[in-house]
């Protein structure tokens, strides 16, 4: 299998680069400083298969300390305001669909 880097990647509309944080599995969002973010609006957003390789080959390379970065769609409204493209993300972005035992 391939690494996800080396993959065909299509890219049809906004994208960012997610993974989850390996001290706790919070889902982040690779920033344009190149840190990461629990925070979907400091995400860096592309819209090409090539950019969207680079990020996420930059974010497999340099960083420990999130785990499993793959890109992911995102929309972006009419005020730049970014948010889940699609189902999965939007779980991860609310957390889980029921509730934990405490």
């Amino acid at each position: 299998m391939a690494a996800p880097q080396q993959q065909k990647l299509k890219v049809n509309g906004p994208v960012a680069v997610t993974a989850n944080r390996l001290t706790d599995g919070a889902v982040v969002w690779r920033t344009r400083d190149g840190g990461w973010s629990v925070d979907l609006a400091d995400a860096t957003v592309v819209t090409t298969a090539d950019a969207a390789i680079a990020l996420l080959a930059e974010a497999g390379k340099r960083d420990l300390d999130a785990v499993g970065p793959y890109v992911a769609p995102v929309t972006v409204d009419d005020q730049g305001t970014i948010g889940p493209g699609n189902l999965r993300e939007r779980i991860r972005v609310a957390g889980p669909t029921f509730e934990l035992p405490h």
